[in-house]
């Protein structure tokens, strides 16, 4: 008879843990490998796991970005992430490029939803696109002001860029037909590689993002895209519809960043993290509770 009550116990305590087990709530927020997306996943982690009893699994600093993080949303092994624009609608829905901010935003948005079952928040505030950048010294003595001026005299120039920069749709190749770019050497550097590789005159130019907090340390001075070449790059969170509908909650909660950070805070966010050395999760909660979003 002890033996049947222990057998019962056990099963209950099964049952019990099981059932527990079942009613746990979680999502996987993921970023891409560079330090904005660090801080943003950092931010949509903190005000998750202080509005909601949703735990957060981070899988932070993805090799490949998109082209990685993309198919595991596909697969449902990614729920949340902050992507931008232009890249959702060249690289991943392979689209012509559209130059309106306002009309790329909103094609992205439903394409996605259509397509992938991925929904699109409004936008964060600021954009983070693409740019071409000198150190001051290279600029002054050619009078670089433009991608075209450089254009002109690139085949006496090194050109130093991620490795995914000459893979991508929006990237050198298309550049470098518009432009007609002829760099004497093109490389293939990490973004922390690269800087110190033009701040040691190693290289000549390299890309960069325009809210990059490194550029103004490194000396560095932005050329002008003259053409328009790259579209707009304007962030938001992405979530899979399936996740929303599962915890419904979340879209009050993934609201509260819109509208919220201007292309100024958040280049002095990658700033304090690529230069101050703070921790991103720092840098993203005080950045909360500076504009009364987090306590």
């Amino acid at each position: 008879m002890k033996k049947i009550i222990i057998c019962i116990l056990l099963v209950v305590v099964m049952l019990f843990s099981f059932g527990c087990a079942q009613q746990e709530k979680s999502v996987v927020v993921a970023s891409k490998p560079f330090t904005e997306s660090y801080i943003l996943a950092e931010m949509l982690t903190l005000l998750i796991e202080a509005n909601t009893d949703i735990t957060v699994e981070q899988k932070m600093g993805i090799a490949g970005g998109h082209t990685n993080i993309h198919p595991a949303m596909l697969e449902g092994e990614i729920d949340i992430y902050p992507e931008y624009t232009g890249t959702g609608w060249v690289d991943v829905l392979k689209k012509d490029i559209i130059f309106d901010p306002q009309e790329l935003y909103i094609a992205t948005k439903a394409s996605y939803e259509e397509e992938y079952d991925i929904i699109w928040s409004e936008l964060y505030g600021f954009q983070n696109t693409y740019t071409l950048a000198v150190k001051k010294e290279l600029a002054d003595s050619l009078n670089l002001k433009t991608f075209s001026d450089l254009a002109a005299i690139s085949t006496d120039l090194h050109l130093a860029a991620e490795a995914d920069f000459y893979e991508r749709d929006d990237g050198y190749t298309r550049l470098a037909e518009v432009y007609g770019f002829d760099f004497g050497e093109k490389t293939g550097l990490e973004i922390g590689i690269k800087y110190e590789a033009i701040s040691s005159d190693q290289v000549d130019v390299i890309n960069a993002f325009s809210t990059d907090g490194r550029l103004q340390q490194a000396g560095l001075v932005v050329l002008e895209d003259d053409l328009n070449f790259f579209p707009t790059y304007y962030c938001a969170t992405l979530i899979r519809k399936e996740t929303l509908e599962k915890y419904p909650e979340l879209e009050a909660v993934l609201a509260i960043l819109d509208g919220q950070i201007s292309n100024e805070e958040m280049t002095n966010m990658n700033y304090l993290v690529e230069n101050e050395k703070q921790d991103p999760k720092d840098v993203a909660m005080d950045f909360l509770i500076s504009k009364g979003l987090y306590e």
